[in-house]
């Protein structure tokens, strides 16, 4: 998926895969959600996601809902959250080894 957001290309073909979430639904389900995070060449990270008509990336309007697709800009600190809340470990210590310390 490419998508240009604010005069920048976000491009999944080009850039680095980080990691995936998929809550196991097919994407025919309403409740399918399925998550990738990038980081581009210049160290911009984004969110390429699809999700079905009750997940959180569905819309609705005139009686009926559906899903959606797309990609999402994200900040480090939001990127960091997402990586860390789907156990993204190897990345975590790639990218962000500033950030972490000793138990």
């Amino acid at each position: 998926m490419k998508k240009i957001i604010n005069r920048k290309v976000y491009n999944t073909e080009t850039a680095e895969l980080l990691g995936k979430y998929w809550n196991g639904l097919g994407n025919n389900d309403f409740n399918y959600l399925h998550e990738e995070l990038y980081i581009t060449k210049k160290g911009n990270m984004f969110l390429c996601y699809s999700g079905g008509a009750l997940s959180k990336y569905g819309e609705s309007g005139y009686g009926c809902g559906w899903g959606t697709e797309g990609i999402i800009p994200l900040e480090p600190e939001e990127a960091y959250e997402w990586l860390e809340k789907n156990d993204c470990h190897e990345a975590i210590e790639k990218y962000f080894a500033d950030k972490l310390e000793e138990a």
